[in-house]
């Protein structure tokens, strides 16, 4: 588990050249509005920017919570004032209402000094009981607006007018200090109104390293509380909060926690429709399992057990060049526990459940090649770990080829499926020391796991020696056209991926040979037969020149 983010001391926010500029403008638009127009507003910088402040970090989303005004009004009149002080502003943006994309409020958004802003009232909300999505919203006054916050942390403003920072909830700035997540209002109260405030606390947990208080662990284990995660909050959304923490900083820790708070149910399986689930070849509930493979990734990517070897460079190298690799291991492990799950669908096509879980538990598509390259990891573990089994029983002639050929196999190496074979020896590797991994003493068959390790260690070794690092992206040193020409044929067939085959194991075989000399051996195997043999029609007279 990664470490606490922790607040600078003293706490305080420096704004920078370009923040000031920002907060100066918008002052002098309020003081503006009321000398020469008689309106009374005042402007807060809200929520992400505040918290990211004070923490030291850097936020170019700066979100306005205006007192008693809507935002595109303001953004008009900030507009104006801008350019008569000499300062250009881009075009006025008004996002409408859409409760169904969970925007509550109209927005207004605007490029100011090259930074964007969105502006919009503060607000006071009420609650149906069957929905996530407020059934009014109206002004509201700076403490209703920051009770209406999903954590205290995030319902810190920042007055641009007085320069301070403003904790209406009079526990986020004590929160931040100690590392805590805790709701404005009591979780269970803040959880019923909208339960995807649950995903977004184990977000937020994992994303700073900070530790929920008690109760609201307590609020998100309630059945209840569960059952409306799964009822009143849709899919998409819980696929945008899972993305943000497998790409995050501490994607362990949120399955840990979903662990921890008994919501793998709830996140993964429940909101799968019954039409499917109910053919799902086995049962697929084992939290443990998905909880002990995603340590055991943490582990092996992070290099954090002195008792094991360092994973061989060429696994890791892959996820140093691919940015979706790290978050779709971490998802894909989580969901191990659908692994050598399948199911039929009403045409008879047998799929993987986990792809069931991947479209319909999270709506995720082809986004870090979630929806493609999670099922294609969990196929291609097999056929990956019987070439590791057997690649050093290969013929020495023909050992670059076997070992190639057999990366370059769609189960284990899918650029289309964003697969890469590292990536597929990572998921497997992993689950392989995860089933000797035991979460409750959180510890595992040394012995085992540094033997698993060592021989994953020599398969890359061995490909790093035969150069087949790479073997996925070769390309085949003749194409089509070509291999017809030289057959004297002008129509391809089945035969033709035959003859591709056949050359590229020759190709794997022989790495420094040229396209002339392909087209030599080509020659001499369609004399001997070889070739034709598997051609269909009667044999092809070889025209190689």
């Amino acid at each position: 588990m990664e470490t606490q983010i922790s607040a600078p001391t003293p706490m305080g926010i420096q704004l920078t050249e370009q923040e000031g500029q920002i907060c100066d403008l918008l002052n002098g638009c309020t003081q503006f509005l009321k000398d020469q127009k008689n309106i009374t507003t005042s402007c807060r910088i809200a929520g992400g920017w505040v918290r990211d402040k004070l923490l030291g970090q850097d936020c170019s989303d700066i979100d306005i919570a205006l007192a008693d005004m809507m935002g595109v009004a303001f953004a008009e009149h900030l507009s104006s004032y801008a350019q008569e002080k000499g300062v250009q502003t881009g075009t006025i943006s008004k996002i409408a209402l859409n409760p169904k994309q969970s925007k509550h409020l109209e927005t207004a958004t605007l490029k100011v000094l090259g930074l964007d802003i969105d502006l919009v009232n503060l607000r006071s909300e009420e609650y149906a009981e069957d929905s996530r999505i407020p059934t009014g919203v109206s002004f509201g006054t700076p403490l209703e607006d920051a009770k209406r916050r999903d954590i205290t942390i995030n319902a810190l403003f920042y007055n641009v007018q007085t320069k301070e920072v403003e904790d209406y909830t009079g526990k986020g700035l004590d929160d931040m200090r100690d590392g805590l997540i805790r709701t404005p209002l009591p979780p269970k109260e803040t959880f019923k109104d909208d339960p995807l405030r649950v995903l977004r606390c184990i977000r937020f947990a994992s994303r700073l390293g900070y530790t929920l208080v008690d109760d609201l662990g307590d609020a998100a284990m309630d059945p209840a509380i569960q059952e409306a995660l799964v009822t009143k909050v849709a899919r998409e959304r819980v696929g945008v909060e899972i993305d943000k923490m497998m790409q995050g900083r501490d994607p362990l820790r949120s399955i840990e926690l979903f662990h921890q708070l008994s919501l793998y149910n709830s996140v993964f399986f429940s909101a799968i429709p019954h039409e499917i689930s109910s053919r799902f070849s086995r049962n697929a509930f084992d939290s443990d399992r998905g909880l002990a493979n995603a340590t055991l990734l943490h582990i092996v990517l992070n290099n954090t057990n002195p008792q094991l070897p360092a994973a061989h460079p060429l696994f890791l190298r892959r996820l140093h060049s691919d940015r979706t690799a790290t978050p779709r291991l971490f998802l894909a492990t989580a969901l191990t526990p659908y692994q050598g799950v399948t199911y039929t669908d009403k045409k008879g096509k047998e799929h993987p459940g986990v792809e069931a879980v991947v479209r319909e538990s999270l709506k995720l598509g082809a986004q870090n090649h979630y929806i493609d390259g999670i099922p294609s990891l969990f196929l291609g573990v097999e056929p990956l770990r019987k070439v590791i089994e057997e690649y050093s029983t290969y013929q020495s002639e023909t050992v670059r080829s076997s070992i190639g050929l057999a990366l370059r196999n769609r189960a284990i190496h899918n650029p289309n499926a964003g697969i890469h074979w590292a990536e597929c020896g990572l998921f497997s590797l992993t689950t392989e020391l995860g089933a000797l991994y035991d979460i409750s003493s959180n510890s595992f068959d040394v012995e085992m796991a540094v033997e698993l390790v060592n021989k994953y260690n020599a398969f890359a070794s061995r490909v790093e020696e035969l150069d087949l690092h790479n073997v996925g992206e070769v390309i085949p040193i003749l194409n089509g056209r070509e291999i017809m020409k030289a057959m004297d044929t002008t129509k391809g067939g089945p035969w033709l991926a035959f003859v591709q085959l056949h050359i590229l194991r020759w190709q794997l075989d022989n790495p420094q040979a040229s396209a002339a000399d392909c087209l030599q051996w080509l020659e001499k195997e369609l004399a001997s037969g070889k070739v034709p043999s598997a051609v269909q029609g009667p044999p092809l007279k070889p025209r190689v020149k």
